[in-house]
């Protein structure tokens, strides 16, 4: 029996209808959630990066400020770039497009970024604070799977979760996120040995290393959930994930089809972070503004 598709552009889809009701509540208030993207250089994949977060934008009524930059940018130019959207009161969210061209230093940059406009979810904080639970701003791939995960119904608590690939931006906090709910997580690398042995007993397999082809049945466990993160463009142009989709389907209880799985799911929690960015600048103007009001003062008959 093949595996029921875990669709991520009909979830996409669903939550970005709930985004514009978010930002005409927000509008009303006089707040309009703003998100900047940086692009470093004309990486052509980048570029197709940056269209479709400004196109999610549009779509859900969230202002974006596109910043071109040449590829031989300074360092400090890029900073000088970054401290001025943190002063931006009409900037709700910050992104960096990677990768940055190598006379950047990528974790400077990163940590530039004030951590309340993080809506990637890569400052230090953000990351670390995944630890404990009390991140900021998740980040947006683990995010979405997370979401994804919900979608099948079935409680990750108990459950064996292996994630392959060890990336600071999706496998190790998706690791992070998983024992926040309280599932039995590893994490395999470039170094894992025999990395069947480890698929093979997952409940919930989660697949990010950039291998299209990687994840073949033998190696799933049957009735897993299959989550495929990678996205591969082969010689003949198609687009696959690291898992043998059409194989492992017919093991697997539920599984995300590439295109159209985790990709849709990224970029939407981008703009739920953006969101969340601008409810929380209103809510602290709103606190402020309370603070600031004095009541009249009565005079005593």
């Amino acid at each position: 029996m093949s595996a029921q598709i875990i669709d991520g552009k009909a979830l996409a889809k669903q939550l970005r209808v709930g985004f514009r009701q978010r930002v005409e509540q927000l509008k009303a208030r006089g707040v309009a959630p703003g998100l900047a993207v940086i692009l470093v250089g004309d990486n052509p994949a980048s570029r197709v990066y940056v269209g479709n977060k400004i196109k999610a934008c549009e779509e859900c009524g969230v202002r974006s400020l596109h910043l071109g930059l040449a590829a031989d940018v300074s360092q400090a130019e890029v900073l000088r770039t970054i401290e001025q959207l943190n002063q931006d009161d009409s900037i709700h969210g910050i992104l960096i497009q990677l990768p940055l061209p190598p006379h950047i230093e990528l974790a400077r940059v990163l940590q530039a970024i004030s951590v309340h406009k993080d809506v990637d979810g890569f400052h230090l904080y953000n990351v670390g604070a995944l630890v404990s639970g009390n991140s900021i701003f998740p980040p947006c791939t683990p995010y979405g799977v997370q979401l994804l995960l919900d979608t099948t119904g079935i409680d990750v608590a108990g459950k064996n979760a292996v994630v392959v690939g060890a990336s600071n931006i999706v496998g190790k906090p998706m690791g992070l996120m998983l024992l926040q709910r309280e599932a039995t997580v590893t994490i395999c690398h470039a170094k894992t040995r025999d990395l069947a042995q480890h698929t093979i007993l997952a409940d919930i397999l989660i697949v990010a290393a950039g291998k299209p082809g990687l994840i073949v049945p033998q190696m799933v466990k049957e009735g897993a959930i299959v989550i495929d993160v990678g996205i591969n463009r082969l010689p003949d142009g198609r687009i696959v994930g690291d898992v043998c989709f059409d194989e492992v389907r017919e093991k697997a209880s539920w599984i995300t089809p590439v295109p159209g799985g985790v990709g849709p799911m990224t970029v939407t929690m981008l703009i739920e972070n953006t969101l969340r960015s601008a409810e929380r600048a209103f809510k602290a103007a709103d606190e402020v503004a309370f603070q600031a009001w004095e009541a009249p003062t009565v005079q005593s008959p």
